[in-house]
Parts: C-alpha cells; structure tokens; sequence
C-alpha cells in the first residue's frame, strides 16, 4: 500500500512552470492542481487609468504610452500582458505532461473558486506570483498556504521587489518563504536568504530600470529553490517556523514618479562618488606601478 502523499495547490497568474517541474521531483508532494488567475488586475475606467499612470509614470511618459496605444504602437503594459499569456501557454504545456489539472479562474475570491479549492482536498497552497489573496482563500488548506516574497521580511515587506533596497542603499537583498497572514508579508518565516545587491555603474549607468528588471530575473531559479525547500519541509513536519516582529521594518508600496526621480538623484550622487572612488584606484595602482620599477 502507497503511503499517502501531500498535497499541494498552486495559485498563481501563470509564470509558475518553473516551480510545477520542481515540484513534480518531490516524490512525497503531490500537485492536486494549478489555479491561474486571468483577472490579472483590477479593471479601470480610462480616466481612472490616466490619472493612476500620471501619479506613477509621469504626465510625459503617461501622454507618450496613450498616444502609442492611439497609433496602433506596442506599450509598456501590452509587453506585460503579452508575457503573462506567454507563461501561461508555457504553464499548460507544463501541467498537461505532468499530468497536473489547471483551472483558468477570474477571480481567487469568488464562490466558485472557492468552493473549487475545497474540493482539492489539499495540505497547503502556494502563491507564486498572485494579487492579494483574503483569509476566506488562503485559509481553505490544512497547513494554510506560503508565499514567495522577494524582500527580507520583516524589514522589507510588499514590493516592489529590489526598487526600496536600491533606493536605501542595501548591498543585499533577501528572500523570504513565509505562512500567509492576514496583514502583507507577516505570516511566519519557514525560510530566509539574503544575496548581494551591487549596482553596477559601468554596465547601467543611470538606467536603474533595466537594472531592476536583470535583477530581478535573476532571483527567479533561487527563489523556487527555496519554496521548494520549505515545501519539503512542511510535508514532513520538519519546517521551523520564525515569528516576525512587525514593530521593525516597512510596508513598501509601489513607487510613485516623484520617488523614482529622487532614486535617480540618489544615484547620481552615487555615480559621482563611485567615479572618484575609481579615479582615486587608478592613481593609487600607478604610484604603486612607479614604486616597483624603482
């Protein structure tokens, strides 16, 4: 007789392939199914999203993105949802090799997603990449579910991720594999990490953005390392769980225009003190080089 195995529910907005094969290595672990949330985010009148896009992007880069769309041009969210679509392809072909159910879902929170995620059955969820998911969703598994979080929690909770390191001048950055709580990110701990975070000048200059987007590309693979970690643990009641004290660190918020602008004075700031600093390096390793042929 097969001993019974653990099972596990998926949330998820598609990019989650990935973390599926993983997964499926885990002889213990069973994936009762993948929930993709299609509703990617809140629906928005123009003149609500006008506004939105002004307070973030700015009135210049807000006029530049309408007018693209007017003119039939790609945009900054057309990429966005072209990718998302694309992981969700990649997804499905994951989960119909594997063998593992989807379920396309509008929304998380409804009753009939609800009532679907009882009938799963499952020992834990796993978010990886969803909105806000309520106690009524998080709370329907036997161990209640855990998020990824690419912050150290409890110092850095909500995102976005990598920007408020950048921007308080951390040379880390940490990952977080937490139980899902009520309030953003402050469930307990299961397991922590923390890698380097160097800005490189020579390679970006002051092109912060394509820096964050490498960054965070890159936190991709030890990210689903270590939820696949906790998973391991948890099916077999070896995980050790790290209360956060909230009284320390923020809740971080997306960034508005005005604070992108004050990163980017930041890192002017920066540059020119790295620029010294190598000018400083340089005529050191020269009078050094004068020394020697003495």
């Amino acid at each position: 007789m097969s001993e019974k195995k653990f099972k596990v529910v998926i949330l998820t907005h598609g990019n989650a392939g990935r973390l599926l094969e993983h997964l499926s290595e885990l002889k213990s672990v069973e994936v009762a199914g993948v929930f993709v949330e299609t509703a990617a985010s809140p629906k928005r009148g123009l003149r609500q999203k006008i506004k939105r896009s002004i307070r973030y992007d700015g009135f210049t880069s807000t006029m530049t993105k309408f007018a693209a769309k007017l003119l039939g041009g790609g945009t900054k969210g057309s990429e966005e949802m072209e990718d998302i679509r694309e992981n969700q392809k990649k997804l499905s072909e994951h989960a119909e090799r594997l063998g593992v159910p989807i379920y396309r879902v509008e929304n998380y929170h409804s009753d009939t997603t609800i009532e679907l995620l009882k009938e799963m059955d499952a020992d834990l969820g796993i978010l990886d990449g969803t909105n806000i998911i309520k106690e009524s969703v998080f709370n329907i598994f036997r161990h209640g579910s855990i998020n990824l979080h690419q912050g150290l929690a409890p110092l850095y909770r909500g995102g976005p991720t990598v920007f408020w390191e950048l921007f308080n001048d951390e040379k880390e950055v940490g990952i977080t594999i937490h139980f899902v709580a009520a309030k953003v990110d402050t469930g307990d701990i299961v397991v922590q990490k923390t890698l380097p975070l160097n800005y490189n000048f020579r390679r970006y200059g002051l092109d912060f953005e394509n820096f964050l987007a490498e960054y965070r590309a890159s936190l991709r693979e030890p990210s689903l390392e270590m939820l696949v970690e906790a998973v391991r643990s948890i099916s077999t009641g070896t995980e050790t769980r790290t209360l956060q004290d909230t009284s320390q660190g923020t809740r971080y918020r997306l960034p508005v225009r005005k604070e992108k602008n004050e990163l980017l004075r930041r890192l002017r700031k920066r540059l020119k003190a790295f620029k010294a600093q190598d000018i400083e390096n340089r005529e050191g390793s020269e009078i050094n080089g004068n020394f020697g042929q003495l």
